[in-house]
């Protein structure tokens, strides 16, 4: 009886030992497994840490991809109507004409050109003594709006038009695609200004600074080619050749006959021919009258000699 009582207290302390071995061991496993988290959830804050503050070129090119990808669908939607309203030609216009005067002429176009806000690009003339003639030509920036109204009254004011041509080149697709890129570009500077003033390490300032000189050197591309179009496209260029012909037909500048002119004109050559004649006759008359008299003395001691010889045969 003592024997079994002895067996079960044994027992009893035997499986409260092993549940306390048990509790240690959980409590144990417990704490490692929350030393465990502590320290992945400090990688990782760290990995976040780290990642905020690095602004690699990679970041940088995903986020200029995707504004690039934004500005070209709203692109895409808007080109038909900014087409339709608004479209880009550069025109270039080449006129050879005939003038009376060069100089003239050339401050007529002058004055034009000055008077539609336009300009001279440039000029040459050259003058030939042999025909007194003058040539040269004229290169202008008009107003496009008003470059045709110029072409008419350059051609009216010509005696003669021997060449005319307008060409025109459409660069409305290239001025819209520059827009988008510079609208992209705009975005990628404002974000890298941004990462800037946000980072901390001298590294990533330095990488930060780098891509921000490229991308703002892109920038000054974009819009140097955007004002030469614009400045294209706002002004067309007009090449004038000029040829002097100043060959004019006389007394009919004015659209006269000038018929009671002539009539005395012609009267007095008249009068003038009839004098000529007699005054030639009478100094061929007076300037000849000594062989006259010389002939007049020969040809009357010839008859007087012939009357003679023809009396003594009729009293023979």
């Amino acid at each position: 009886m003592k024997n079994g009582l002895f067996i079960l207290i044994f027992l009893w302390i035997g499986m409260l030992l092993a549940a306390c071995s048990n509790d240690a061991e959980n409590s144990e496993v417990g704490s490692d497994r929350a030393d465990y988290n502590t320290e992945e959830s400090v990688e990782m804050e760290s990995v976040e840490i780290e990642s905020s503050n690095s602004i690699s070129g990679e970041t940088d090119r995903t986020t200029e991809q995707e504004v690039s990808d934004s500005q070209e669908e709203s692109a895409s939607s808007q080109e038909g109507e900014i087409i339709q309203s608004d479209r880009k030609i550069i025109y270039t216009a080449n006129l050879q004409i005939e003038v009376k005067n060069y100089q003239q002429s050339f401050n007529t176009i002058e004055s034009q050109v000055a008077d539609r806000g336009g300009y001279i690009v440039d000029s040459n003339m050259q003058g030939y003594a042999e025909n007194d003639s003058t040539t040269g030509h004229v290169t202008v920036r008009i107003p496009q709006g008003q470059f045709r109204e110029f072409i008419q009254i350059v051609e009216d004011g010509s005696s003669k038009v021997l060449e005319s041509s307008i060409s025109g080149q459409d660069v409305t697709e290239e001025f819209i695609d520059l827009e988008s890129r510079l609208k992209s570009k705009s975005v990628v500077e404002e974000r890298l200004l941004t990462f800037m003033e946000q980072a901390e390490k001298t590294e990533d300032l330095l990488t930060i600074s780098g891509d921000l000189a490229e991308v703002q050197g892109e920038i000054e591309e974009i819009k140097g080619r955007m004002n030469y179009l614009e400045n294209r496209t706002d002004l067309a260029t007009v090449t004038i050749y000029m040829e002097e012909n100043n060959v004019t037909i006389s007394g009919m500048s004015e659209g006269e006959l000038n018929t009671w002119e002539k009539t005395k004109q012609q009267f007095l050559n008249s009068i003038n021919f009839l004098l000529a004649v007699f005054s030639g006759i009478f100094v061929f008359i007076i300037g000849s009258l000594p062989v006259f008299i010389l002939l007049g003395i020969l040809a009357m001691i010839g008859f007087f000699i012939y009357r003679r010889i023809r009396k003594n045969s009729q009293d023979d």
